[in-house]
């Protein structure tokens, strides 16, 4: 539309700066496509199946993958979706159908800084269309307000009049380049910030975790995060290459002075036991349907819709559930489909209200803590 508009309205072909313009609305169309279908299709890269670290006696500090029939290589994990382990894991995007890994990360980081800047440009082209042909049309009268939809007021006049249908779809054009420009510059920053300290999003929750549990046992250590080279640069040059390949082969990692190549699955294991202790069992007081932003749940629980790619599920009365973690109006938990919670047996994992459930009298636990809260605790 942006073409369109300056082609045909604001600055056409003939001059230099309209030739200059169309080039780079080209060029940022390009791009933008180029990197978002290389996100798309080169992947993430995938554990291969029936992995296993040389050293034998390393499987200890790794989980094995029942699905893909290998060991979870440091700093991969299973996509449910993907149906399989994937290096690097970042998360798993919709808008690509595909996880954001190792190998495309820079690809799809690059698709969030591009799409932001040319829609940028395009809000510009359309604002200033919209100036230069509504300038001297708009008449005002009390009640009312008239557009003259006559040709534009210029030498030569265009070969299309700038009419009310061109009119409503600038208009629209604007709105969704403006959108875009905030949604996904948004995501931009956040995945520039991670990937400054060589983290992934995955790998941020699992760091805070990791505080909350040293916190909570008020034990004497510190968690140190393996792969943060120490510099900006350094973890830029980890995920961005003049060649476009990254760094590594996405099994086997440089790890900061002192650390282990294992800390961060050792931090996993550690976690995933003490899960077991800290869940809270509850029971379902109410049906929930399993719908992301209830209604009948209350104005806060429907505003306060934790905003993931996790699932929600659906409750019936009288089931239970393992709460593991949870907001300040949600909870986020397996159901239990046993008489008991046993590993590995077949789950059903998500978010729920806190308002439909209520706590085992039988649980001495305490609640999952809200995160917001969990430094207090």
């Amino acid at each position: 539309m942006a073409m369109i508009d300056s082609v045909l309205w604001y600055w056409p072909l003939h001059t230099t700066g309209g030739s200059v313009n169309f080039i780079m609305l080209i060029n940022w169309t390009v791009m933008i496509l180029y990197n978002y279908f290389n996100a798309m299709f080169a992947g993430p890269g995938f554990v291969p199946r029936g992995w296993k670290p040389e050293k034998s006696q390393d499987s200890m500090y790794l989980q094995y993958c029942k699905v893909c029939q290998a060991y979870k290589a440091p700093r991969s994990h299973h996509c449910r979706k993907c149906n399989r382990c994937v290096m690097k894991m970042d998360h798993h995007c919709p808008w690509i159908n595909n996880c954001c890994g190792h190998q495309n990360h820079a690809s799809f980081t690059l698709f969030l800084l591009l799409a932001p800047l040319g829609c940028t440009h395009a809000a510009f082209v359309f604002v200033m269309t919209m100036y230069t042909q509504l300038y001297n049309r708009l008449s005002f009268g009390w009640n009312t307000v008239k557009i003259d939809t006559s040709p534009a007021r210029r030498e030569p006049p265009p070969i299309v009049p700038f009419g009310l249908a061109a009119f409503a779809a600038t208009l629209f054009a604007l709105g969704l380049a403006l959108g875009t420009t905030i949604a996904v510059g948004m995501l931009f920053f956040i995945q520039i910030k991670i990937i400054l300290r060589n983290k992934t999003s995955i790998e941020s929750w699992i760091e805070e975790k990791a505080k909350d549990r040293i916190q909570y046992y008020q034990l004497n250590e510190v968690f140190v995060f393996p792969y943060d080279m120490g510099s900006k640069w350094k973890n830029f040059k980890q995920v961005f290459t003049w060649s476009g390949v990254p760094e590594g082969d996405g099994l086997e990692w440089p790890i900061r002075e002192g650390c282990h190549q294992y800390s961060l699955t050792i931090e996993q294991l550690k976690q995933k036991a003490d899960k077991r202790v800290r869940s809270v069992r509850y029971k379902v007081i109410e049906d929930y349907s399993g719908a992301c932003c209830p209604v009948n749940r209350g104005i806060r629980t429907f505003f306060t819709s934790p905003c993931t790619e996790e699932p929600r599920i659906q409750l019936q009365k009288g089931e239970f559930i393992l709460a593991t973690r949870g907001l300040r109006y949600w909870l986020y938990g397996d159901k239990i489909l046993d008489d008991s919670f046993i590993e590995g047996t077949s789950r059903v994992r998500g978010w729920f209200p806190r308002n439909c459930v209520e706590k085992c009298p039988c649980d001495g636990e305490s609640d999952p803590a809200p995160e917001g809260e969990k430094k207090n605790r």
